[in-house]
């Protein structure tokens, strides 16, 4: 009850300011979560993966474009019982040798060491890293990330409600207009960082696809891939917020533009 007549009480003195800075904070904190996918083993953490890689048995795919379809049968066994996945991140891969727990680090090597070679005979775990150090980029990202906080630092200069005592001596609740150079510098900033993690999150996207196709049909009957989902939503929706952030500033700044000119004439 007592939670209730707060939030009454607190609604009123939101402002709309107030809302974009939400906004900002669930957009940096989906793409910090897509950055620190496969970055250790924490629940939920292996999840978030760009790309995944393992060993399956399945009827091989037959194309006259194949010179020796026969090389299914050789690569089958070579492959023979290995059931491990791979899974990479943005700063870090995750392996799961034989169906149990995930074993995470940004370093292949010592993954790779703690596996046998009947575990990964087609080096799975240097496909993944190789993957990792040579396509993946996720600086446009971080970049995103530093350009969003300063947007929301600047939003939360902008003014509030406050009282003030009018000219017959009572007291009304009054919200000034927030600085214009402030709320453009602010606008300039989270367009950017949105335009960033549009590139990022295409980039991502055409990467892991392109990658895990091309994996599948090297280990065509033998290897399978896929493109991490949870990855894929939360760069998404890290974009869609920072745009709505970026429309909510423009026509903040747009409608204070058009007040001060009505109030001119």
């Amino acid at each position: 009850m007592r939670f209730a007549v707060g939030l009454r009480r607190l609604i009123p003195f939101l402002g709309y300011h107030h809302v974009l800075m939400i906004l900002i904070a669930a957009g940096i904190i989906l793409l910090s979560l897509l950055l620190a996918g496969c970055s250790s083993t924490s629940p939920g953490i292996p999840n978030i993966f760009l790309m995944s890689l393992y060993y399956q048995n399945y009827p091989p795919n037959f194309d006259p474009a194949q010179v020796d379809p026969g090389v299914t049968t050789a690569i089958a066994n070579i492959v023979g019982q290995a059931q491990l996945e791979v899974r990479v991140g943005y700063f870090g891969i995750c392996i799961n040798p034989d169906g149990g727990s995930f074993l995470c680090s940004n370093n292949a090597s010592s993954l790779a060491s703690q596996v046998s070679v009947d575990q990964d005979p087609l080096n799975l775990i240097w496909v993944a890293s190789t993957f990792k150090d040579s396509i993946v980029f996720p600086y446009l990202i971080i970049v995103a990330i530093v350009l969003a906080f300063i947007c929301f630092i600047l939003l939360a200069t902008f003014p509030g409600w406050h009282e003030e005592t009018d000219e017959r001596g009572s007291e009304r609740d009054v919200k000034p207009f927030p600085s214009r150079p402030v709320s453009q510098v602010a606008l300039a900033l989270i367009f950017v960082a949105s335009v960033f993690v549009l590139v990022s999150v295409l980039w991502q996207h055409t990467a892991s696809v392109a990658a895990s196709t091309i994996a599948q049909d090297l280990g065509n009957g033998s290897v399978k891939s896929g493109v991490g989902t949870t990855a894929m939503i939360l760069g998404w929706f890290g974009f869609a917020l920072f745009i709505i952030v970026t429309i909510g500033l423009l026509v903040m700044i747009l409608s204070i533009s058009l007040l001060d000119r009505l109030t001119d004439d």
